[in-house]
Formats: structure tokens, sequence, C-alpha cells
């Protein structure tokens, strides 16, 4: 179903936070599920795992997440600050230890100029630790390879996290 690549991260992944103790909560936008998807097809996968939150929406991100509403107005749902938010706010709103969020552009259509299809930013948060943000730009690959391409760093950054 998904990438070898992938799903060799995402098995490392669960192993690592399994030794650890350590709860994993997704918010994802413009991957729809696919990180959850991907972590939960992996067996055991429930013993980390806490729960992936489909925010796609901004309504779905105030509400779900806590984002303000103003920070996606002066920002848009596509930018650092935003990102960094749902991360606080998944990892808030859940019994995890650590969250990642995706926000992005997976296109073919719905860019701009300044937000161009294929602007993807990632966020995790860890109790008691400073936010971390990478910001990719994977210009005009396909819906798809935008999607696992956040999928892929989502869990990479994860396992920067627990370390």
């Amino acid at each position: 179903m998904f990438p070898l690549e992938i799903e060799t991260l995402a098995r490392l992944l669960i192993d690592e936070c399994e030794e650890r103790r350590l709860r994993i909560v997704a918010a994802e936008s413009c991957t729809g599920g696919l990180l959850s998807a991907a972590i939960t097809s992996i067996p055991g996968s429930s013993a980390v795992f806490e729960r992936g939150l489909i925010t796609y929406s901004n309504r779905a991100k105030q509400e779900l997440l806590d984002v303000p509403g103003d920070l996606i107005a002066d920002y848009g749902a596509v930018s650092e600050p935003v990102a960094r938010m749902m991360a606080e706010g998944a990892l808030e709103n859940s019994n995890a230890h650590i969250a990642v969020a995706i926000t992005g552009v997976a296109g073919p259509g719905g860019g701009t100029e300044l937000k161009p299809v294929g602007l993807v930013h990632l966020a995790t948060a860890r109790s008691n630790q400073s936010v971390m943000h990478r910001v990719e730009r994977f210009g005009d690959a396909s819906r798809h390879d935008i999607q696992m391409g956040a999928v892929q760093i989502a869990l990479e950054m994860l396992r920067e996290r627990i370390r």
C-alpha cells in the first residue's frame, strides 16, 4: 500500500516509540490522513499511535486544534505559524507525548505565486520542548508525490523528536 521506505520508517518509529513508551498524535491537512494510515498499517501501532486528526478545513484547524482564526487570516493555512500551532494544538488536545502537523498545497490546483503547489509546512511538538518546523518545496511534482514526500518527512521528523 505504501512505498517500502515509508513502511520501513513507520515500523522503526513504532518500535522506537514503544521502547520509550511514547504516544504519537498526527494533525494532517494536505495529506488527508495518509500519515495516520501509514503508521496504522503497521501491526502493533496501537501501542503508540494515540490519534490522527484530519483538519483539512480552516474551521477544523480552529475547532480541533485551537488554531486562532486570526492567525489563519494573517498568515494563511499553509504557513509556518499555523503548522506550529497545529502541532501544539494536537499535543494539547490529546494524550500523546509527540505531535506532528502537516499543512500544504498538494495541487494540482490551489497554488499561488506566494504559496505554490508543492509548498508544505511541517512541525513537531513534544511535551516540555520547543516546536520544530520544516518547510519543503516539492515543486511541480504530482499530488501523490507531494503527499508521499510529506508523509516520509513527517515520519523522519517524528523519529528525530524521540531521540
